[in-house]
């Protein structure tokens, strides 16, 4: 009577293993270090590595290694203060085309890395860091919407011969369109109805307003207005994150309109505030087909031109005239070309732009059309041992590609290397400025030794409760409440390693989480403990007692356990950030001390009391 099978115990044993093996890289920490990549097209190789070592061994710094990594190096330090000097140096001599970004690499050996095991990561109450919650103006948004509708509405009536007065804002919402009598009214809306799909044309009563039609965009285009809004937003905020040198931003959607952006081991609130509000825009120019690049980079530019750089680092020649800008933008998607079966990326111009790209492209059959990115910045600088405001413009040639015909409101950006080119530039010609105005409505800054505080006392309260609770078993139950011990310090183990295996965050309301799940977790073991004492005192024997403890106690622990799992899931569903911290690590715990708490010791019971004749259980 109450015994495990060989199988029962090496399945424990395993999954006891495995939670071990992906809780130990935590033992080793994490080492300060660098992270380089790639802020445009270039390749990080071992000239790149070259280049770091002989500047940092020029300076006097001491690192602990460089290693290559795909598309990423990271060099390692002893200490942070090395790394803080090191970043200048490194930046310094690799240039603009990549970012330096501070980062606390695992220093997990490589035999356990092998098997995937990484650290757990710290949320930014731990590390440090800084906090935005920012606010999309998603009104602006529409009102962007309408003016492009205005601009296109009056092309379409035209282009159809349609007469009217004026179009007009309507406010609260939607535009007005004024026109001459009643019919060219009625020709207008079955012309909007028909061709102009995501508009709803309506007539006004005649005692309102004569001779008119009230414009409004359908409610499915606005919602789909909105998150457009909302996703060009968060893809241009994380690209602009990239310049403050930050590994491992946090950049995601809260609600229908709000932003977190999480920044951790930034300090300069105001550094951060000026990039995050940096404007950028997107030109089409005609390449300059007669003239030699070479000679404009050897100071012999052409007049009516300009030298610009591709991102490979070709120099390239463009006319100054400016042919087309990025406010004209509505839409850019990635796809398939037809004719060619490679990758393009399809363009959708407002009326205006269409109408100027048209004119624009009409005579120029066969040249080259150039698309040009350009960025506004305002960088804080030291100079003269003060800090002044400079700003900086970077402008960068993404494509350039052989205008094939007369182009129109829709054409075709074709000539990509692949897939995923195209669909970066998409993302890129529909996030070259906010789509619309963001405000940061909440700052919260936190500092470095505020988070190792806050870890140092988190450790505090996890190892002080987790102790009380030992000792307190141990005397209250003698050799149960140390099998009781035992499970609890494997429930420890366990949600670390899960913790660890999921790459969840750990933050300080999740180590209030697992402070919580400690004494939760004996909970299970007092039922079934106290069940197996009532059993003795009615005079059952020490085996049946066990087995009717175990039995009886698991439906009531089961119910507790599962009611608390709902309310933990409730809280990751419907909270935020900090509320989530603590969702996550409540609900692991939950899990592994149903494990721990029923089935390990109930294997420790078995092994050490299964199939003896007791006379006594000392519980």
């Amino acid at each position: 009577m109450n015994r495990y099978s060989s199988w029962e115990y090496i399945l424990i044993l395993f999954l006891i293993g495995l939670g071990l093996l992906f809780a130990l890289p935590n033992i080793y920490g994490k080492d300060p270090s660098l992270q380089v990549s790639a802020a445009r097209s270039v390749e990080i190789t071992e000239l790149t590595e070259y280049q770091i070592s002989a500047a940092l061994d020029e300076a006097g710094l001491s690192y602990k290694n460089i290693v290559l990594g795909v598309g990423n190096l990271t060099i390692r330090f002893d200490d942070e203060e090395t790394q803080l000097k090191a970043q200048p140096i490194v930046k310094e001599s690799l240039g603009r085309n990549y970012v330096v970004a501070l980062n606390l690499a695992p220093a997990t050996p490589d035999w356990l890395s092998k098997f995937g095991a990484e650290p757990m990561s710290l949320g930014l109450d731990l590390r440090g860091g800084v906090h935005f919650l920012m606010e999309v103006d998603m009104d602006a948004a529409v009102d962007k919407a309408e003016e492009r509708y205005i601009s296109e509405l009056r092309s379409f009536l035209r282009e159809n011969k349609v007469r009217y007065k004026t179009i007009t804002r309507n406010k609260p919402n939607g535009l007005l369109i004024r026109f001459k009598d009643d019919n060219e009214r009625n020709n207008g809306q079955s012309l909007i109805e028909k061709n102009l799909l995501d508009l709803n044309a309506i007539a006004p009563d005649a005692n309102e307003t004569k001779f008119a039609l009230i414009i409004t965009i359908k409610d499915e285009v606005l919602l789909e207005t909105r998150r457009l809004a909302l996703q060009q937003n968060i893809t241009t905020l994380r690209k602009r994150v990239n310049e403050l040198g930050v590994a491992e931003p946090v950049i995601q959607r809260q609600g229908l309109k709000r932003v977190v952006v999480q920044l951790p081991g930034v300090q300069d609130t105001a550094r951060a505030k000026t990039i995050l509000g940096a404007t950028a825009t997107l030109e089409f120019r005609l390449v300059d087909e007669e003239h030699e690049p070479q000679e404009a980079v050897n100071g012999r530019i052409p007049a009516g031109s300009k030298l610009y750089y591709e991102r490979n680092g070709q120099p390239i020649l463009l006319k100054k005239q400016v042919m087309l800008t990025g406010d004209s933008i509505i839409n850019a998607a990635s796809g398939i070309d037809t004719l060619t079966g490679g990758p393009d990326v399809t363009i959708t111009l407002d009326g205006r732009g269409a109408k100027r790209m048209s004119r624009g492209t009409r005579d120029n059959v066969g040249k080259r059309l150039a698309v040009v990115f350009m960025e506004y910045k305002m960088e804080t600088i030291e100079m003269n041992g003060e800090f002044v405001k400079e700003k900086e413009t970077i402008e960068e040639v993404i494509n350039a590609a052989v205008i094939q015909e007369q182009l129109g409101k829709r054409f075709h950006i074709t000539g990509l290397d692949s897939s995923e080119e195209a669909k970066n530039l998409a993302l890129l010609l529909r996030a070259g400025a906010l789509a619309a105005p963001i405000y940061i409505i909440e700052e919260r800054t936190v500092g470095p030794s505020l988070g190792q505080d806050n870890i140092d006392k988190g450790f505090d309260s996890v190892a002080i409760g987790f102790v009380l609770v030992l000792i307190f078993m141990a005397i209250y139950y003698k050799i149960f409440g140390l099998f009781a011990d035992i499970a609890l310090g494997l429930n420890l183990v366990l949600i670390v390693a899960m913790l660890s295996l999921l790459q969840a965050t750990l933050t300080l309301p999740g180590i209030a989480g697992i402070v919580l799940t400690v004494g939760m977790a004996v909970d299970a073991n007092v039922l079934i403990f106290e069940r197996i004492r009532e059993e003795i005192r009615n005079g059952n024997s020490p085996q049946a007692s066990i087995h009717s403890g175990y039995a009886k106690a698991f439906s009531t622990i089961a119910d507790a356990n599962i009611t608390t799992l709902i309310a933990a899931l409730m809280l990751f569903s419907f909270g935020t950030g900090p509320i989530q911290g603590f969702a996550v690590t409540l609900s692991l715990g939950i899990i592994s001390s149903m494990f721990t708490a029923i089935i390990v010791t109930r294997g420790l019971v078995n092994f050490i009391y299964g199939g003896k004749n007791l006379k006594k259980l000392t519980i």
